[in-house]
């Protein structure tokens, strides 16, 4: 037997540990990425249930620049957010099953710019559809607002 045979191979147990070592280490780093994941997403969520803070000068010039982009693009609709389902009172569902009133469900920014469409776009002729555009597990994900004028 070579001499240090315990320094050069270790036994399979010591490995054995040591890659139990490894992979809890990998196990414990994935969840506090996870976490620092889930965090973000709430701090995202708590933000967008918030106003924007932007004035209605600052709101309109927005769309315009929205609008104007996509009709220099051949379009006659562009997609202008995307958010959540949490975002809405009910998650969606009234959205979903386009019930009279599921404008009221809405909360935060996605309410803001239903508002600004109601004041602004609305008399001039354009539309607006907000509308599920993801089914996780078969249940109401994220919702789309469209604004179209064609």
């Amino acid at each position: 037997m070579p001499e240090k045979i315990d320094e050069l191979l270790p036994t399979a147990k010591e490995i054995q540990k040591q890659a139990a070592i490894k992979e809890a280490e990998k196990a414990d780093q994935a969840a506090r990425a996870a976490a620092a994941a889930e965090a973000e997403k709430h701090a995202l969520i708590e933000k967008l249930t918030k106003p924007s803070g932007l004035s209605e000068d600052e709101k309109v010039r927005l769309a315009s620049n929205v609008i104007q982009r996509a009709v220099r693009n051949g379009l006659t609709e562009v997609q202008v957010y995307r958010f959540p389902n949490v975002l809405c009172t009910d998650k969606g569902r009234a959205i979903n099953q386009q019930e009279p009133g599921w404008e009221k469900t809405l909360t935060g920014i996605p309410k803001e710019i239903f508002q600004l469409w109601t004041d602004y776009l609305k008399p001039r002729g354009y539309r607006i559809r907000y509308q599920i555009v993801d089914f996780p597990g078969g249940m109401p994900g994220d919702i789309a607002i469209t604004i179209s004028w064609g």
